[in-house]
């Protein structure tokens, strides 16, 4: 799927948000810059998060509340260690969104939601979705067929 501005790119994490359940994980891989906070602010909105949602790349970690506690986890500062964010027993109870996964690899559960983001122009993105693992086959292919 391609997004040609940060008003599509949070209509189609909305569109995610809407259809994830409690003890979900999102990994959102891509570059610098490349619509992961802005996706998530979309999932935020799908929960009702009323609270303004950034990047916790200087705290790691930010929860939201709304309809389902949001775990907004930025690990690119986790790069080379092998933290554990004691929230495994919070996780079940909400929706994580892990962005730079790759560095946060170790605490991934077996079934997640990858979503991959292309850097296409200023303005532009490429979304793809992953599923790892079948428990979230259902949603990826829901979100292929409303896109």
């Amino acid at each position: 799927m391609i997004t040609r501005n940060e008003k599509e790119t949070i209509e189609l994490g909305k569109k995610l948000g809407s259809l994830l359940e409690k003890g979900t994980t999102v990994a959102l891989k891509g570059d610098l810059a490349g619509g992961k906070t802005t996706f998530t602010k979309g999932i935020g909105e799908a929960l009702n998060i009323r609270q303004v949602i950034n990047s916790p790349t200087f705290t790691i970690l930010k929860i939201y509340h709304g309809d389902l506690p949001l775990y907004h986890i930025d690990a690119y500062r986790l790069e080379g260690n092998d933290y554990d964010l004691g929230i495994s027993e919070y996780e079940e109870e909400g929706i994580m969104v892990v962005e730079w996964p790759e560095y946060y690899a170790q605490q991934l559960p077996e079934d997640y939601i990858e979503v991959l983001f292309t850097y296409i122009d200023d303005d532009s993105r490429q979304i793809d979705f992953i599923c790892h693992g079948e428990k979230y086959k259902k949603i990826i292919e829901e979100m292929e067929m409303t896109c």
